[in-house]
């Protein structure tokens, strides 16, 4: 081996050795290791303040998807409220009125009943554009609408969710239409 002199600025730093030939410890490694003690909670703290807002977010995206799915649901009933209406003419009506049918063909029971976040039930409203009498060949006008609460737990604003479909008409219509 080759000694080193201690005048050296490259020499590595000298050592104490205690009792049973372990280095002691230097007053920096004990600072250091009093410094890392006393950030042990700090990942529980970061994540306590993290959690409540990516959850807030979990939650706003599921209910835009339910939202986005009571949308498409009206949508489909538009579609087919316009297609019932469209041929219906004289036939006999289903299940009485077919415009609560309609909204009774509704997948959720939230669009059927107005219930959860749904806050009423979805309306179903028929329009002849060029106005009665209606001749065969004539648009026939369908909206489905239903009033959507975003995030309810929150207090989050209610939207309108509507659809609406047009058809030609097939047969002459003999059912009331609501105002346009």
């Amino acid at each position: 081996m080759i000694p080193m002199s201690s005048s050296s600025s490259s020499a590595p730093p000298t050592r104490a050795f205690g009792d049973g030939g372990t280095p002691s410890r230097s007053r920096s490694a004990s600072a250091t290791a009093s410094t890392l003690r006393s950030e042990k909670g700090q990942a529980a703290v970061e994540f306590a303040l993290v959690v409540p807002v990516f959850c807030l977010i979990v939650l706003a995206l599921i209910d835009f998807g339910k939202a986005l799915n009571y949308w498409l649901d009206t949508s489909h009933l538009a579609a087919e409220g316009a297609r019932l209406a469209a041929v219906l003419g004289n036939s006999p009506e289903p299940g009485g009125d077919w415009k609560s049918w309609i909204q009774q063909q509704a997948e959720s029971t939230e669009l059927r009943d107005g219930t959860g976040s749904v806050t009423s039930k979805a309306t179903v409203s028929v329009c002849l554009p060029n106005g009665t009498p209606a001749k065969i060949g004539d648009p026939v006008k369908v909206t489905v609408s239903a009033d959507y609460k975003w995030i309810p737990f929150v207090g989050g604003a209610t939207i309108t969710l509507a659809s609406s479909s047009t058809m030609r008409l097939e047969r002459l219509p003999t059912y009331t239409v609501s105002g346009c």
